[in-house]
């Protein structure tokens, strides 16, 4: 069992996973450094981090094939962190994310991404879309002709390629050949090794130099948190999208934990905090990538690349870099929601865009996103705040009234004022056929109206209900009235 499990997990797609993993892992060297960099530390934090948290979430995660390094997302948070208290508290706070994270997903808090409505989910694919395209543009200040050339070589090759061989993927065809050709004609273009620092040094374990008090657990507690939330849910919308690309299932639960591990070894190794890379995850999946073998292939080949192949990284032009990550943008936006938005609920619409926007403007995925799930909700509650009601008055000379809709504090107010007391029979009937009782503010309204009718001495009675209404009216109880 335990082998079988070994090789679906790791075995499966041998070739495959191989090649998407070192494809990978030359698109997260300028990753790490433009994020250690956002972050104000250097290089090699952002390079050890993604090492360090691709190796272990391959074995503790529970999303085969996604990418997880360090990321923009969280290294936004960073800079306070740094400039305020030094990197001993980074490294402290990376711990104490992680321990979050792994907390958050025991409470099994991955069900959180049934509540995101996809629309929102549509608006941060979109929105991630155009941010990757905006990263790239400040490659282009005072640039040649020649890295114009290059970029378009790049991604000539990329989408050329596919129609000749799918035997290797194309990213990685593209990223050598674009190398071999700038280090051959000794062209002047951008390279990694301008970007920063690449020394050729193992990540060593250290224990952060912080106080052990409550005064400092209080002091990273804020920022831990907001790591621990904004890495959890793109971690959570990145699986989601990976699980719709392959048409598989993942633990959401489990790679939270599993990221939570993650950033506890990053931050003992000289890391920072790191969460799912949508970008990567994306070249991974469209170069082949499907099991644990593609994401740890990319941390392993990543140290290599450092160690080894230091001076030859240092080479990689720029411009086929971002070659790639173009790639990656328009395989990323859903072309689609464009083509469907005057289709789609203008609500629904709206929400996505608004997302999009929200996420553009601020850089922030997990405002966007919460923004986008808290006008999901309104608009919801707007819509199902809508009650129907028609009256007849029956054989019995009893006044009936038939209500529709969904009856929580929501309608509350709608409800109680739907009904005549003074002009009404003696008799009253109030059919719940079509109706729900759904909270405390619901059986509130009905006990008013019972009330109201019984102060002129009308008995109301209830029928109807179905058996959740009934025992939530049980379990409260209504006054001055009778249910059937």
């Amino acid at each position: 069992m335990f082998f079988e499990r070994l090789k679906q997990g790791y075995f499966g797609n041998v070739r495959n996973d191989i090649l998407s993993g070192l494809t990978v892992a030359f698109a997260l060297i300028p990753e790490a450094i433009a994020f250690s960099i956002m972050a104000g530390v250097d290089p090699m934090v952002g390079l050890y981090a993604s090492f360090t948290i691709a190796v272990t979430i391959s074995i503790v995660g529970g999303r085969p094939g996604m990418i997880s390094a360090a990321t923009g997302a969280m290294a936004s948070l960073m800079g306070p962190i740094i400039v305020k208290y030094g990197l001993d508290y980074l490294f402290a706070a990376t711990l104490l994310t992680g321990i979050l994270q792994w907390i958050l997903g025991a409470c099994k808090v991955g069900r959180f991404i049934t509540f995101v409505p996809q629309s929102v989910i549509v608006g941060f694919v979109n929105a991630l879309a155009i941010i990757i395209f905006m990263a790239q543009l400040p490659n282009f200040v005072g640039a040649t002709w020649g890295m114009y050339l290059m970029v378009a070589g790049t991604l000539a090759i990329i989408y050329l390629l596919p129609r000749l061989t799918k035997a290797v993927p194309s990213a990685l065809v593209a990223i050598i050949m674009m190398t071999i050709i700038t280090i051959a004609t000794g062209a002047d273009l951008r390279t990694v090794g301008d970007m920063g620092d690449i020394r050729q040094a193992l990540p060593m374990f250290h224990l952060p130099e912080v106080p052990l008090t409550l005064g400092t657990l209080l002091t990273l507690l804020p920022y831990s948190l907001a790591l621990a939330v904004v890495g959890m849910t793109e971690t959570l919308l990145t699986a989601t999208i990976v699980d719709e690309m392959t048409e598989t299932k993942s633990n959401k639960n489990r790679e939270i934990r599993g990221q939570g591990i993650a950033n506890i070894v990053t931050g003992f190794f000289g890391g920072m905090a790191g969460c799912a890379m949508i970008g990567q995850t994306v070249i991974n999946v469209k170069s082949g990538g499907r099991t644990r073998l593609s994401t740890l292939v990319a941390g392993i080949f990543l140290l290599f690349l450092i160690m080894v192949l230091g001076d030859v990284v240092k080479q990689i032009p720029m411009a086929a870099l971002v070659g790639v990550m173009f790639m990656v943008s328009i395989g990323t936006f859903d072309w689609n929601s464009i083509r469907t938005i005057g289709k789609i609920p203008r609500g629904d619409a709206i929400v996505m865009v608004l997302t999009v926007a929200i996420v553009v403007a601020t850089s922030d995925l997990a405002i966007g996103v919460v923004s986008g799930v808290i006008l999901s909700a309104v608009h919801f509650g707007w819509k199902m705040a809508r009650l129907r009601c028609s009256t007849f008055t029956d054989e019995n000379g009893h006044k009936v009234y038939e209500i529709s809709g969904q009856l929580f504090f929501g309608t509350m107010m709608h409800f109680v004022d739907l009904f005549d007391y003074a002009s009404d029979p003696e008799q009253i009937v109030i059919d719940m056929s079509a109706s729900h009782v759904w909270d405390h503010s619901a059986v509130t309204a009905l006990t008013k109206v019972t009330q109201k009718y019984a102060g002129l001495g009308k008995k109301v009675t209830l029928t109807g209900l179905n058996s959740e209404s009934r025992k939530i009216i049980e379990r409260i109880g209504l006054s001055n009235g009778s249910a059937h």
